[in-house]
């Protein structure tokens, strides 16, 4: 069986797999798609093609849509040329249960997948028409936290942004330049309305999608590349809305495992690939069952029914209580504990983690302890409920082949938010003192950029925009020397970009740097777990 529009019509053989299809003329889905698009997504991405859309497939099912979503990849084009082309943009989703079952369907809801880039004139065409579209109602955005940042450590643009404000949308390479591009095109071929819709896991992302877009747009006025009524324009929320959301889905690389099951079963050409961007991405995506999606309901020109599809569509406010109980208390702290914790022991799964006692009485406490009680109930959800999903349910599962190794990536970009936010709330009621978990954690994310485990061996360290600025801020630490900290710590944990709080401002700095001493020997970090 081969993943393919012609592929598909082996109807019976897919069935016979327990892999169920598409309810719609795909055809006719894609000639209406790319007639009048409604929804283009940038982020071609695994939690994009496992998750959202799903969502519209559901609709499409359901005839309360008759157009899918055109996905454009702003960072990797290898996704496009050897994940979208060869396979008709059609995905395999293989739902993992906890049991060791699958749960498999075709997501066939992508009319089309484009390379995002000025180098690519063909598709670069392509998307400037879709974006000229007055019916186009959404862009929506799966490109990771750092796809927003525009400035380094310092303050200072990075060198690709530079470029972009100097060149000009016609040349853009950022991603948020080459959305401002695509904005400033639809406000010269009619200025219609949409909204732009982060999904990405960070908090307030519509806040962040908006101040970067916004930026670009304010330095292209200045350098003449477009007039004072495009900021006004894109300014404007009654014209261009930037909603706010709060996603949650585990959906880790593709699985030795499920290769193996899938070309068992006489699946064709399933193999994963890695690009040269070093993404790790398959014909098919292998995800929890789990998943929650709730987006601030502000569309100016409209959007599809995304209610009916399992969307909680509420106000502002609500999506914001429930992003801050999932990133900063109920999931996403403990992953990112159980991420560096877990490279320095050798773990290779967050499952096999959460059978030790250690490890799990870790995150327990950071979750039960330290977080929930300062989380606020957004209402829709209950914190611990949710909680108690997480912690017995989800992360524990021993089919989600999800790694420490995959979570430790641009944990720079995630700390202020995940421990950070705990922490002002701590300050703010006068108990930052209680806090040991989230301290032992940020001590051991320090310790793993050292890039030796916990017995002495060489380490790999995963990808991080600031890997290198930290690693040379340490660089006088050695491994086996308590005494070679010195002042090294000062000036990271000082810094509020990285803690959103100067750490030295609380209780919790001295915390770090005894924790951190402490790792520095052969089996210092599983010291660390028992005594706290």
């Amino acid at each position: 069986m081969k993943l393919t529009n012609e592929g598909l019509r082996q109807v019976q053989a897919w069935k016979d797999h327990g892999v169920k299809l598409p309810e719609y003329d795909r055809n006719q889905m894609t000639e209406a798609t790319l007639k009048a698009p409604v929804w283009v997504h940038f982020g071609a991405g695994n939690i994009f093609r496992g998750f959202i859309a799903g969502l519209q497939q559901r609709l499409l099912n359901a005839g309360e849509a008759d157009r899918g979503i055109i996905a454009a990849e702003t960072f990797d084009g290898e996704i496009i040329d050897r994940i979208y082309r060869p396979f008709d943009s059609l995905t395999l989703m293989i739902s993992l249960k906890p049991d060791g079952g699958t749960d498999r369907e075709v997501i066939a809801s992508l009319a089309d997948g484009l390379k995002a880039s000025p180098a690519e004139e063909e598709d670069w065409g392509r998307l400037k028409k879709i974006f000229e579209a007055p019916s186009l109602q959404m862009a929506s955005f799966t490109i990771t936290e750092k796809g927003y940042a525009l400035r380094d450590l310092k303050g200072e643009f990075f060198p690709v942004v530079q470029q972009d404000l100097k060149d000009g949308p016609e040349k853009a390479r950022h991603a948020m330049a080459i959305v401002t591009a695509m904005m400033l095109h639809r406000y010269v071929s009619g200025a219609s309305p949409m909204a732009l819709v982060s999904m990405d896991n960070c908090s307030h992302n519509g806040e962040k999608l908006r101040g970067s877009v916004l930026e670009i747009a304010r330095e292209w006025v200045s350098g003449g590349f477009a007039d004072e009524g495009f900021l006004k324009w894109i300014s404007d929320e009654t014209k261009v809305s930037f909603p706010w959301s709060m996603i949650d889905k585990i959906t880790p690389r593709p699985a030795p495992s499920i290769t193996r099951m899938l070309a068992d079963e006489g699946f064709e050409d399933m193999e994963p690939v890695e690009t040269a961007r070093h993404t790790f991405i398959a014909p098919f995506v292998n995800a929890e069952i789990p998943q929650y999606l709730v987006v601030e309901d502000r569309f100016p020109n409209g959007r599809p029914a995304l209610e009916k599809a399992g969307v909680f569509m509420t106000d502002r406010e609500t999506v914001n209580k429930t992003e801050r109980m999932k990133v900063t208390t109920c999931l996403n702290p403990l992953h990112t504990a159980l991420a560096v914790y877990g490279c320095l022991l050798g773990y290779h799964l967050i499952a096999d983690e959460m059978k030790d006692g250690d490890l799990k009485r870790l995150v327990e406490r950071i979750g039960y302890q330290e977080g929930l009680p300062v989380v606020t109930d957004p209402g829709i959800l209950s914190p611990e409920a949710f909680l108690k999903e997480v912690l017995e349910k989800r992360l524990p599962n021993p089919f989600m082949p999800d790694t420490p190794q995959r979570i430790a990536c641009d944990t720079s970009q995630k700390v202020p938010i995940r421990f950070g936010e705990t922490i002002k709330s701590r300050m703010s009621n006068g108990t930052a003192d209680q806090l040991e978990g989230i301290p032992l954690a940020i001590a051991a994310w320090l310790r793993y950029l050292l890039a030796v485990d916990d017995e002495g061996n060489p380490m790999e360290v995963s990808p991080d925009p600031m890997r290198e600025t930290l690693q040379n801020a340490l660089e006088t630490v050695r491994f086996g020397d308590p005494d070679s900290v010195g002042d090294a710590l000062k000036p990271v944990l000082s810094n509020p970009v990285i803690f959103a709080v100067n750490l030295y401002e609380t209780p919790l700095a001295e915390k770090v740097e005894r924790a951190f001493r402490g790792m520095l020997t052969v089996g210092g970090v599983r010291k660390s777990l028992q005594k706290v």
